[in-house]
């Protein structure tokens, strides 16, 4: 696919905008600071995405890329943060699902390489893993979907939470980043908070940093950057759909819940939702248990991810993504879209500058 890069004429003399980067600078050092990065722009951890190649452009451009672990056993993941190591010397974070049966022996795998930032996801993360990680001299980062929650991982010892909004790809909460971003930033500032969710412009990430975040995490646009390992195809569905396109998975029956995921509609999803009808049918006709029933239904998407990323199959696979995919025009390099963003950000500052001269 074509590079497609677009030149805007900046806003604002040198003066201006270099002041305007200063005042950038000054509002995401909580987040740079932590993270030892140049912005506080870090890359969200997505399964078959987020491997060497996308973490280390992340990190080399100066943001801060996050190896996805996802399923990997330990031997695994050391190979991948050993070659994500021989192509930056900059600083990345891996992200650990805390379900994962091996949690303990992946924690040590993180510290016996050195990595300086742990990210739990997927679930409260254990206390002895928080412990580990801290007492081995790495800095952990958890999730945390509401306020309550936020409190009580800060008194667990967490350095530093994300809070992602639904607009987001993949695996979601009920909350958005607007109402979430109004609930959680006031009241945390012990530690930095950085915000996820549909965050695909520099403006945006401005606005949160303003009411105190410290940073922002985007994955979407790196999905379908020019360094990202997913399929042609793949990259080609983000640059086509519109934000109205990333849709949450639908749940028919209460009986049997549907982990919410956002992904471009396809006719994957349209085949999920036949398979639970049937699935259902089946329960309800005594053709199958009601464990049976939810089985068959958590594992129609098993595969499916991978499917879409690697192989292209972007009309049966899984092609998750977040609402911000509206706003992917082409494939760009990593590089570029970081600039972007800041180049955006920095425009607003000196518009805003501009409009309070005015008389």
């Amino acid at each position: 696919m074509a590079m497609e890069i677009l030149v805007t004429q900046p806003v604002g003399d040198a003066m201006q905008r270099e002041a305007a980067r200063a005042r950038l600078d000054r509002l995401w050092a909580p987040g740079t600071q932590f993270l030892g990065s140049e912005v506080a722009i870090l890359g969200g951890a997505m399964s078959w995405v987020s491997e060497r190649n996308l973490v280390s452009a992340i990190s080399n451009a100066g943001g801060f890329g996050v190896l996805a672990c996802g399923a990997m056993e330990p031997d695994r993941l050391a190979e991948e943060i050993a070659a994500t190591q021989a192509l930056t010397s900059r600083p990345f974070g891996v992200n650990l699902i805390t379900m994962h049966p091996r949690l303990d022996d992946l924690v040590q795998v993180c510290l016996a390489a050195g990595v300086s930032h742990v990210v739990l996801a997927g679930g409260i993360p254990p206390g002895p893993a928080i412990r580990a990680l801290k007492d081995g001299g790495a800095k952990v980062i958890a999730f945390t979907p509401a306020l309550v929650l936020a409190k009580r991982l800060v008194r667990m010892g967490v350095d530093a939470l994300v809070i992602e909004g639904a607009e987001a790809g993949g695996h979601i909460g009920p909350v958005s980043l607007t109402v979430l971003a109004q609930e959680v930033l006031p009241h945390i500032r012990s530690i930095p908070v950085f915000v996820a969710g549909g965050l695909g412009r520099g403006e945006a990430i401005l606005s949160y940093l303003e009411q105190g975040a410290a940073g922002a995490q985007l994955g979407t646009r790196f999905a379908a950057s020019a360094e990202s390992i997913a399929h042609e195809r793949f990259k080609a569905a983000f640059v086509r759909a519109n934000a109205r396109d990333a849709v949450t998975s639908v749940q028919l029956d209460e009986r049997f819940p549907v982990i919410p995921v956002r992904g471009l509609s396809n006719e994957g999803g349209r085949a999920f939702l036949r398979h639970q009808a049937e699935t259902i049918r089946r329960y309800l006709d005594g053709e199958l248990t009601k464990e049976a029933a939810q089985l068959d239904i958590e594992h129609f998407w098993a595969g499916s991810l991978r499917r879409a990323v690697i192989e292209g199959d972007v009309e049966n696979g899984s092609v998750m993504a977040g609402q911000s995919v509206g706003m992917i025009t082409s494939v760009q390099p990593v590089a570029t879209i970081i600039a972007e963003l800041v180049e955006q950000a920095v425009d607003a500052l000196v518009r805003r500058e501009e409009a309070a001269g005015e008389p």
